[in-house]
C-alpha cells in the first residue's frame, strides 16, 4: 500500500464476492475465485488494503468445522497470494443469524475490529459485496461508500439490483472512487 493510502481499506466479503458461492464451503478444493477477481484485487491493492470481512454462519449451524474453515480461509489466501494479491487482513463472524452478536453484518463488528487491528481509516474506506447487508455493515461502520456487486454470472435479479456486474467493472468503479 503507498503512502497516499495509509489507512484506507477495501473491505471485502468472501462468498460469491471474492470466490465462487458454494454454499458452506468445507472443503478448499471447492475454493475458486471469481473470474477477474484476482486482477481487480492486484490493481487495487496499491490503494488501499484489501480486508476480508465474512460472515460465516456454518461455523454456528454446525455445517463447517472451525478447522475446515481454516482450511477454506488458507485457500482462498494462496489462490490471491499466487496472484500476486495481499490481503492484509480476515476478519468472519462464526455466529448464526439469530445469536445477536455485534460482529454479523449488518452490525459493524467486523469492520470495527478490522479498523481497530490494521489502524485503518473507516471514513475514508469502501465496503464491497454481493448482499445488501455488506453494504449495510459499511454504512453502519461510516465507510465512505458501499458498493453491491454481482458476479457476471449471478442470476439475472441479482445482476439487475447489484452496483456492478462482474470484476472489471467493479475495479473502474473502486479506482474511481479512490482516485
Amino acid at each position: 500500500m503507498s503512502a497516499e493510502s495509509k489507512g484506507r481499506a477495501l473491505f471485502l466479503d468472501r462468498d460469491g464476492t471474492i470466490i465462487v458461492d458454494v454454499g458452506y464451503p468445507r472443503d478448499p478444493a471447492q475454493v475458486a475465485l471469481l473470474p477477474g477477481a484476482a486482477e481487480a484485487l492486484a490493481a487495487l491493492a496499491p490503494h488501499a488494503a484489501l480486508v476480508i470481512v465474512s460472515n460465516q454462519s456454518g461455523l454456528a449451524r454446525g455445517l463447517i468445522t472451525p478447522a475446515e474453515a481454516a482450511a477454506v480461509h488458507a485457500r482462498v489466501a494462496l489462490l490471491l497470494a499466487d496472484a500476486g494479491v495481499a490481503v492484509a487482513g480476515a476478519f468472519y463472524c462464526p455466529h448464526g443469524p439469530d445469536d445477536g452478536c455485534r460482529c454479523r453484518k449488518p452490525a459493524a463488528g467486523l469492520l470495527l475490529d478490522a479498523a481497530a487491528a490494521h489502524d485503518l481509516d473507516l471514513a475514508a474506506s469502501i465496503v464491497v459485496g454481493d448482499k445488501p447487508s455488506d453494504v449495510a455493515a459499511g454504512a453502519a461502520a461510516g465507510c465512505r461508500a458501499g458498493l453491491l456487486f454481482a458476479a457476471a454470472d449471478a442470476p439475472p435479479e441479482a445482476r439487475a439490483a447489484a452496483d456492478v456486474v462482474g470484476w472489471p467493472a467493479a475495479a473502474a468503479r473502486l479506482l474511481a472512487l479512490l482516485a
